[in-house]
């Protein structure tokens, strides 16, 4: 294909800005239409792509070659599936969907029609989890533990949707534990969860999270998450088998607040374009995002309660 691949953006909300400067920036794309299912935030849209207010509408008209979908958790599977069903590739930020059930409906759904399904692990993408990667390639690992914290209303940039059980999948387990469940697994492979402590507020929205992890090798991992710690903090720690320990922060040299999310975005989209023009037949994929949320599930079955201060 020698013309840059046309893109739709479904969802125009606290994330878009990242997929949208990536578009602009990598020549692969040309974001050719957006859609939002609220006036005003779609009034508010500068540029020359189409605007709709539904996404059918929109993959009729626009017919684009790919698409992003950026809509609240509850919302991914209709979209994803309207998409998928008509042919079009989906590149879906996480987690996949809201259950697993639900996943395994969109991975069944994409594999029959032999279309591309993405979800936006962005943490993988990120430069230092990436070379982190890379010095324990080859080497045993002993253990593994990711840190994923961070005030959430200091994150929501409007979408209130976070903040509600149903629409979310529950909170930060069902929302940020897939990027955190995502970067250990791309340094130990498939996992099985071994035990979770689970604090939630009154509104029934789990705030602190702790996961325990084991790969196929027999390396332990933890996962720590919390929706109301006072600031940012987001780290890789790693124990080799010969007792090495190396780290990884995600947010290192990037100054400005979610400053570490351009390039992580810019990654995120070339590799999409890589996987619809198909030039590659690999990468987080689908079963990435299945597999998340089957961690997901099995941490919140496992779960036990207001166990979270005692752990730290």
């Amino acid at each position: 294909m020698n013309r840059p691949l046309r893109l739709g953006v479904i969802g125009l909300g606290a994330i878009s800005p990242y997929y949208l400067a990536a578009a602009d920036r990598l020549p692969a794309w040309q974001l050719t239409a957006v859609c939002d299912a609220r006036a005003e935030t779609l009034e508010g849209f500068t540029g020359p792509a189409a605007r709709f207010a539904d996404h059918r509408v929109l993959l009729a008209e626009a017919r684009p070659d790919a698409l992003v979908v950026a809509v609240p958790n509850d919302v991914h599977l209709p979209v994803c599936q309207d998409a998928l069903g008509a042919g079009v590739p989906v590149c879906v930020e996480k987690p996949l969907a809201l259950t697993a059930a639900e996943g395994r409906l969109l991975v069944e759904l994409a594999r029959g029609r032999e279309v591309p399904l993405m979800t936006a692990f962005h943490r993988r993408y990120n430069t230092a989890v990436r070379e982190l990667a890379g010095r324990i390639a080859g080497r045993e690992v002993r253990s593994v533990r990711v840190r994923y914290l961070e005030r959430i209303e200091e994150h929501l940039g409007g979408e209130d949707w976070y903040l509600d059980p149903e629409r979310c999948g529950g909170g930060c387990l069902a929302d940020n534990g897939p990027n955190a469940f995502d970067v250990v697994r791309l340094l130990l492979g498939d996992l099985a969860v071994t035990g979770c402590a689970l604090e939630r507020d009154g509104h029934g929205v789990d705030r602190r999270a702790v996961v325990r992890l084991r790969g196929r090798t027999g390396a332990t991992a933890a996962v720590e998450l919390d929706w109301s710690y006072p600031g940012e903090l987001k780290d890789v720690e790693v124990e080799l088998a010969d007792g090495e320990v190396l780290g990884a922060d995600m947010l290192a040299g990037h100054t400005a607040f979610k400053g570490s999310l351009w390039h992580e975005y810019e990654a995120i989209l070339g590799e999409f374009a890589e996987l619809v023009a198909g030039h590659r037949t690999a990468g987080p994929g689908a079963h990435g995002g299945l597999h998340a949320l089957e961690l997901v599930e099995a941490a919140y079955d496992c779960a036990l309660p207001a166990a979270y201060g005692a752990s730290r």
